[in-house]
């Protein structure tokens, strides 16, 4: 293997480990909330949380499961995922018609992490395993990933000046 090989990364793993750090970044924000006791932290915990987790379930739904299954014999992990990402949906949806720093918001906070910590454990156990032998223009897939990404997160800035 000669040394360009072996510094370049397969595209496929490039996007999925993109993918799995945006999960670490979860994780982080989850291990943040459950070390905080403080109210007003705790709510800028979870509006990051929802940020994130938005643009990276619409990423997943509009371009990452979609060319996914377009390869796939089955579609059984894709469609479990889809369904952990419409309770996901709902869960932020209540969180964000909350107010104040109740135990009620908490409590709902901490279902969405669990459902989120059990998904990305299949996700990454299974599904992105699985993905690894799919015949995917994986240049061309993250390509448009990024480019989506760009446009959401842009979308999302305003949200996070905010004051």
């Amino acid at each position: 293997m000669s040394n360009d090989a072996m510094m370049t990364a397969e595209p496929s793993t490039d996007l999925l480990n993109v993918l799995k750090e945006e999960h670490q970044s979860v994780k982080e924000l989850f291990e943040r909330f459950e070390q905080s006791a403080d109210g007003e932290e705790r709510t800028e915990i979870i509006k990051t949380a929802i940020n994130e987790l938005e643009v990276h379930a619409e990423l997943e739904e509009k371009i990452v499961y979609p060319a996914f299954r377009a390869h796939m014999e089955e579609d059984d992990l894709i469609n479990g995922a889809l369904e952990e990402h419409h309770i996901v949906h709902i869960l932020i949806k209540e969180l964000k018609g909350t107010r104040g720093n109740t135990g009620r918001r908490d409590a709902k906070f901490t279902v969405l992490m669990e459902n989120i910590k059990h998904h990305i454990q299949e996700e990454e156990e299974r599904l992105f395993a699985e993905s690894l032998i799919l015949d995917l223009d994986w240049d061309a897939l993250s390509a448009k990933v990024e480019k989506k990404r760009a446009q959401l997160t842009s979308q999302k800035q305003p949200l996070k000046r905010k004051r």
